[in-house]
């Protein structure tokens, strides 16, 4: 049976990735992809999504959203994949210009229509918080949004406490997981060490000498010794990627559990730290005036803790055969 799918993204060389697993993949309709700011900016992430679909040799609607975050002013990921967020390759789209429909809107639009609909999102969720706020009834329309984003270990890759998608735009996510749509957190640890593309798969990759698993190498170059300067470990890191193969293929999480999440937004210093209550603590009379919101409401969050990466790679060759 054919699932639907709509993808939000800041369009990133991990994104992309994510990006051609889900249009190859057989049984996935994915109506629209909306474009956020993160990664690059805007205009920039726009450009690397369609020519990505045109790679796919798809037409899916690219529509931009949100240009900065809610309140905070934009900061990017350059430094890690490249000035124009695919390893400064030269990458652009051909003929495939983007859809006139603001992100929030086509989002809005797609899940009314679509009842039950799953979402993908791979960026800062600044458009799926502005699309809660115009129509609050998306949010029971929505099957399951997976959320790539988080630190549910507490270890950040970009400050201590914050995983790069909820620190740019933490007062978005705190309105995203709070909202009662049925949510689930991929965290950034999930890969790291093992997960990560070592040399031996990306000699397998390049070996399918498809274009699509040349791009997938290529256009991550920049992130690779970026991310071997974050973290001191060799490989491609590929977080939007083993999202994406989460929601294609639930069963490659092996270990999940329900918790409150909550999301930092006043401190300067765990800006972003996605808080997650995993021993139950929140109920304690002392937490009552922090988690009071999620006891009224009963919101809880399944949050991603363990992955098999044997199929995760396996689902990735697959895809760029």
């Amino acid at each position: 049976m054919t699932r639907t799918l709509l993808i939000d993204t800041d369009g990133g060389s991990d994104d992309v990735v994510a990006l051609i697993m889900a249009l190859r993949a057989p049984d996935i309709r994915v109506p629209a992809i909306t474009i956020v700011a993160g990664n690059v900016p805007a205009e920039q992430a726009t450009q690397n999504v369609l020519f990505t679909v045109e790679l796919c040799g798809r037409d899916t609607p690219v529509c931009m959203g949100a240009a900065k975050p809610l309140v905070r002013e934009l900061v990017t990921a350059q430094w890690f994949h490249g000035k124009d967020g695919l390893g400064d390759h030269g990458y652009a789209p051909r003929s495939l210009l983007v859809d006139s429909r603001h992100g929030v809107d086509a989002m809005i639009q797609c899940v009314l229509a679509n009842p039950g609909i799953e979402i993908l999102t791979l960026g800062p969720l600044t458009n799926l918080a502005l699309a809660v706020a115009r129509e609050p009834r998306i949010i029971d329309a929505i099957g399951r949004c997976v959320v790539m984003g988080g630190a549910p270990c507490c270890e950040g890759n970009v400050t201590p406490a914050a995983e790069f998608n909820i620190w740019v735009d933490p007062e978005a996510a705190k309105i995203v997981f709070r909202s009662g749509m049925k949510l689930e957190m991929v965290g950034w640890h999930l890969c790291r060490g093992a997960a990560a593309l070592n040399q031996n798969d990306i000699d397998k990759i390049l070996a399918l000498k498809t274009p699509v698993a040349e791009f997938t190498i290529r256009c991550n170059s920049v992130a690779a010794e970026a991310y071997y300067t974050q973290t001191g470990e060799r490989g491609i890191s590929l977080p939007d990627p083993i999202s994406a193969a989460i929601t294609l293929q639930p069963k490659l999480c092996t270990d999940a559990s329900m918790h409150y999440v909550d999301i930092e937004t006043a401190s300067d210093l765990t800006r972003g730290m996605t808080v997650v209550d995993r021993l139950g603590v929140a109920a304690d009379e002392r937490n009552r005036g922090n988690w009071g919101w999620a006891f009224k409401s009963k919101v809880k969050t399944r949050v991603d803790w363990t992955l098999d990466v044997a199929g995760w790679k396996a689902a990735l060759f697959v895809a760029l055969k």
